[in-house]
């Protein structure tokens, strides 16, 4: 079956479809649909069977632990640095958190059968899944680290980058109750923190939008955790590279 070169430059615009070798891409390309990420979708439910795996092109997706009946908080954010049903390749056919699109994108969606069958080929696609899966253990073991010790202007500020290094955009779409939840703390405090940034010249906020107006004053305001995990993903995004 013949490819066309449309499909394979859309497919690598997500980093771990980009650094597979072309012979196991193309193969993965019979079974991946391109599909849109609708605002505040919920793709994956609280420990329902993963029926479906996505390879974000653009937008990203918040994954969402369950705190209290109907009260959530963010452990972990995705782009098109990695993927969404990381439980799958690990032998786990549930998820056991949430996964909603927190800004609109599209993405490569594959059966969780066919993901599977992949994975058990033994190619590329397992060396670049571990490398991701290292990475996002990073990000969600610094995160709770970051929720336990840091104070919410530096939690925000951290939030915000991560944000704005996955939309590849300094002005993003949000909520200060949708920040709430992701930040797991009361919309005063994050009223509160998201002023303290404005006041410092660091962002611009308006109705239901941020824009970061001072990137580097906001990694200075931002604690340690971002400048972990951000080393951390680089790592695996060059080892993908030099695959």
């Amino acid at each position: 079956m013949a490819f066309d070169s449309i499909s394979t430059s859309t497919a690598v615009q997500n980093y771990l479809l980009a650094a597979l070798p072309a012979d196991e891409l193309s193969r993965m390309l019979t079974k991946l649909i391109n599909v849109e990420m609708v605002f505040n979708t919920e793709l994956y439910k609280f420990n329902n069977t993963i029926d479906s795996v996505y390879f974000p092109l653009s937008g990203i997706l918040s994954l969402l632990a369950e705190v209290d009946k109907g009260s959530t908080t963010e452990v972990g954010i995705v782009g098109r640095e990695g993927m969404i049903g990381l439980p799958i390749f690990l032998g786990v056919k549930e998820s056991h958190v949430a996964a909603v699109v927190q800004g609109t994108g599209r993405a490569m969606r594959m059966n969780a059968t066919d993901f599977q069958s992949e994975c058990t080929r033994g190619g590329a696609l397992n060396t670049v899944l571990r490398r991701f899966a290292n990475s996002m253990m990073v990000q969600i073991s610094q995160s709770a680290v970051c929720f336990r010790f840091h104070v919410i202007e530096q939690r925000l500020a951290r939030w915000l980058l991560m944000t704005s290094d996955r939309m590849e955009s300094n002005e993003f779409r949000v909520t200060q109750t949708f920040l709430s939840n992701m930040l797991g703390v009361r919309r005063e405090a994050v009223n509160r923190a998201a002023k303290a940034l404005e006041a410092n010249s660091l962002v611009s906020n308006r109705r239901n939008s941020i824009t970061i107006v001072d990137k580097q004053g906001l990694a200075n305001a931002s604690c340690v955790c971002y400048g972990l995990i951000r080393t951390e993903e680089k790592r695996a995004l060059n080892a993908h590279q030099s695959h």
